[in-house]
């Protein structure tokens, strides 16, 4: 979005929506940037991101809730900092960073579902475990994600959908995904990322995809619960939730080659480079929380997660 205003690239038809979903007021949108931005400059444990976009960003994920925003955007900076595995040195010229950003692992289509969402294609099968850890893994993805949220704009207001291709999964795969591995991804996704999913669409589904699954269902919250769809290798079906327009050629669909639009996204990578790099000093100082500081256990461990799962 560039500069540190924010600059509204809506349509009349979107501003209506973001006011009838999220309560968004074009005449207090400022105000409550304002309100913010005031709150973080208060908070001596948090460095964020000071400009209109990030605030707004979070406002909308929050559906202009002051205090849910306050509460993500700790959260989201907190995560980042417990998380440096996932949020250090994320340079998408590092080598072994660029070998797996180039088997194209997540990759978020061009243009918008019938609803107006952005749809997120996911091919974790591709990735092969023993090459490279889960961390490398998730930084990439990561990467994909932050460059995504910051230039579409539209999708604040209209969230996202994903569709999962769970081809080439195997038991190497389960092995990666372990449960401390899921629970910080759905931490972060869910109670970091102002996100707004939308859908979860898993084709392809081997054996080895359910266990995977279910390790995620287990921190996944109720309402995303609701919005998995499972196909199978049924594509019609995918088709009813995601339209085939959208969809790459290899998918049955008219929007471009899985490599175009993976060359697509390292060029937006490298693009925004510095912003990624400088991204990393975004983050929390738990030494001058007030109150108790906050530790990878508090947000991440997954003492008690299994045996309450036990008991459901």
């Amino acid at each position: 979005m560039g500069g540190d205003k924010y600059v509204c690239t809506l349509s009349p038809e979107l501003l209506q929506r973001a006011k009838d979903e999220i309560n968004e007021d074009p005449d207090r949108r400022e105000a409550d940037i304002e309100h913010i931005r005031d709150w973080l400059r208060h908070q001596p444990h948090i460095n964020a991101r000071m400009d209109d976009w990030t605030i707004l960003r979070f406002l909308r994920g929050c559906k202009f809730s002051l205090e849910r925003t306050k509460e993500k955007l700790d959260m989201f900076y907190t995560c980042k900092s417990l998380c440096p595995e996932w949020y250090k040195n994320r340079d998408p010229q590092d080598k072994k960073l660029r070998s797996i950003l180039e088997l194209g692992i997540l990759l978020p289509l061009t243009g918008y579902d019938y609803m107006g969402r952005r749809v997120m294609l996911g091919r974790l099968g591709h990735y092969n475990p023993s090459k490279n850890s889960a961390n490398m893994l998730f930084k990439a993805l990561s990467m994909v994600t932050d460059c995504m949220l910051e230039e579409d704009e539209q999708a604040s207001v209209t969230g996202y959908v994903a569709i999962g291709d769970n081809a080439d999964m195997s038991l190497s795969h389960v092995y990666i995904f372990t449960p401390s591995i899921a629970k910080k991804a759905m931490v972060l996704w869910q109670d970091g990322y102002p996100m707004r999913p939308k859908g979860l669409n898993y084709i392809n589904t081997p054996e080895a995809f359910n266990t995977v699954f279910n390790i995620f269902k287990s921190f996944m919250k109720e309402k995303m619960k609701r919005r998995v769809h499972i196909h199978g290798s049924d594509m019609e079906s995918l088709y009813k939730e995601v339209p085939r327009d959208i969809l790459p050629v290899e998918y049955g669909g008219t929007n471009g080659t899985v490599e175009e639009i993976k060359n697509y996204w390292l060029q937006r990578l490298d693009a925004r480079r510095d912003w990624l790099l400088e991204d990393e000093k975004f983050c929390v100082d738990e030494s001058k929380r007030p109150g108790k500081a906050k530790t990878s256990a508090d947000l991440f461990g997954i003492e008690g997660s299994f045996r309450k799962l036990n008991v459901d």
